[in-house]
């Protein structure tokens, strides 16, 4: 389905990256197929040890990539990247307010940011499509819907929040298939958070997500709910630091580590 709908689905992450650092805008699902996608937040020097501890302390939600020192823009998970440059859009934050949401963050950036790469459900959409299990998101044209949740992740000194879900409509009996793929894979947060009933988990309204856009169900449609690595960028809004940078929800990292079920592929979680 990538293959025959979606040319970007082929497209190398070394090219979508160079054609965000040109200045096209896309939410990045269905790029590069088989490649890991992340996340990205930028911290002061002194609030990153607190953050990192933050992450490892929900895994599920914020599986670490890598953290990268401070000052640093480039990753081993993609080489020759510019972390200031090859995201398609970021977010700026002054004590827990967006001022900004460029394309690029070469003016903002400082010798004394931390920046920490986490996993992303992007990353497993491929393996769900390829199984039959379609992503009702692509097929409507929009970004995929999040939403903060009643369930609170484990705090680290300053930073803590709710956390944030993705939702993917899956047919009925497709969901145990769907939970099987992405549970293999828990550097893209793994098996479904949660399934069924939006209010369980205080979603009040699917129509109306806090990040990204609404997703029509089709009839026989489940809403299946995964951790996401918003809940990471949530903690730091809520912390009000002086200042940070993040990504656009669903605007991430595309990596040149390939993703595999069944294993950890070419990626390792950080503990």
């Amino acid at each position: 389905m990538f293959t025959r709908q979606r040319p970007e689905a082929q497209t190398s992450p070394r090219e979508a990256r160079a054609r965000f650092r040109d200045g096209l805008v896309a939410h990045t699902s269905g790029w590069s197929q088989g490649y890991v996608q992340a996340n990205l937040v930028s911290v002061p020097r002194r609030d990153a040890i607190a953050l990192r501890r933050f992450a490892v302390r929900n895994p599920r939600a914020c599986p670490l990539l890598d953290v990268v020192a401070a000052g640093d823009y480039w990753t081993d998970l993609a080489v020759g990247a510019d972390l200031r440059r090859d995201l398609p859009a970021y977010q700026v934050w002054r004590k827990g307010e967006l001022v900004d949401e460029p394309t690029h963050v070469v003016d903002y950036w400082g010798r004394d940011l931390v920046t920490f790469l986490t996993g992303c459900t992007f990353t497993f959409e491929p393996f769900l499509e390829r199984a039959g299990i379609p992503l009702r998101h692509l097929e409507q044209g929009v970004n995929v819907p999040m939403y903060r949740t009643n369930r609170k992740a484990l705090g680290a000194r300053r930073f803590r929040g709710p956390v944030v879900v993705s939702m993917r409509p899956v047919p009925a009996d497709l969901v145990d298939l769907a939970a099987g793929i992405t549970m293999d894979m828990p550097y893209a947060h793994g098996a479904p958070l949660h399934v069924g009933s939006p209010s369980s988990i205080g979603v009040r309204d699917l129509a109306r997500p806090d990040f990204g856009d609404a997703v029509r169900l089709h009839a026989g449609d489940v809403p299946v709910f995964w951790a996401c690595g918003v809940t990471l960028q949530e903690a730091v809004v809520k912390a009000r630091l002086p200042f940070a940078i993040t990504h656009a929800p669903g605007h991430m990292l595309i990596t040149d580590r390939r993703a595999r079920p069944g294993g950890t592929g070419e990626i390792r979680i950080i503990r």
